[in-house]
């Protein structure tokens, strides 16, 4: 498929909340560790931090809540409360998502996951769900200096599996996601998930989907 002039070549991905049905999950045990530490309302941070790598959250809780904000244990009894809920309950695969995954390797496009999540929790979570093999290349929020909405995570992430950003198609499902891959030269496709994008993003992306169950019908029908 072709995009303005540009032949599409590759995609990449956020994870998530985009690949992963996880930032509910997330928000629910932000929640939980926030009552333990008797902070109250941290469930509802997770608006204001969609996309920012850990440098990025501790400074917003420091900004944000308070200059002695507790990281390392909050951080701890998240993931804590996290595991405790997937082990339970499950990871849920978003829909469309293993299926535009196959697609896109099926189809010769380089494949790529560009997450502010680190490595190590973006790598296990993915093997869980059995994503990962898709993938050619990623770069991950613990291997960059400035988080989402910087360019810099995109950028490498094209670098890194010798993609040119022109050539590239991103899937995102927040704000700072869309900012980050079109600072860098992506075409864009947002997915969203519990934010709605504003007019000012609106006006970035390339398209918009319910899920991405739609996106496969789209690039058949796009010439």
């Amino acid at each position: 498929m072709k995009i303005n002039g540009n032949k599409i070549e590759g995609f990449v991905f956020d994870m998530d909340g985009l690949l992963l049905d996880s930032e509910r999950i997330v928000q629910r045990s932000w929640e939980l560790s926030g009552k333990e530490l008797g902070i109250e309302g941290m469930g509802q941070q997770i608006y204001h931090t969609l996309g920012m790598n850990a440098k990025s959250r501790r400074q917003y809780f420091k900004n944000a809540i308070s200059a002695d904000f507790p990281y390392e244990e909050f951080q701890k009894l998240t993931s804590k409360y996290f595991y405790q809920i997937t082990d339970t309950e499950g990871l849920p695969v978003k829909k469309g998502a293993a299926e535009l995954l196959e697609y896109a390797k099926t189809h010769d496009y380089k494949t790529a996951v560009a997450t502010s999540s680190s490595r190590k929790y973006a790598e296990r979570v993915l093997m869980d769900a059995g994503l990962y093999q898709w993938f050619d290349g990623g770069v991950f929020g613990d291997m960059v200096t400035k988080g989402k909405p910087d360019p810099e995570i995109y950028l490498r992430v094209c670098e890194s599996i010798a993609l040119r950003p022109e050539n590239g198609l991103a899937f995102e499902d927040a704000p700072g996601g869309i900012r980050s891959a079109v600072a860098a030269g992506l075409h864009t496709i947002m997915i969203p998930d519990l934010l709605q994008p504003a007019e000012e993003i609106k006006k970035l992306i390339y398209r918009k989907f319910a899920d991405l169950g739609e996106v496969i019908p789209f690039l058949e029908g796009s010439v």
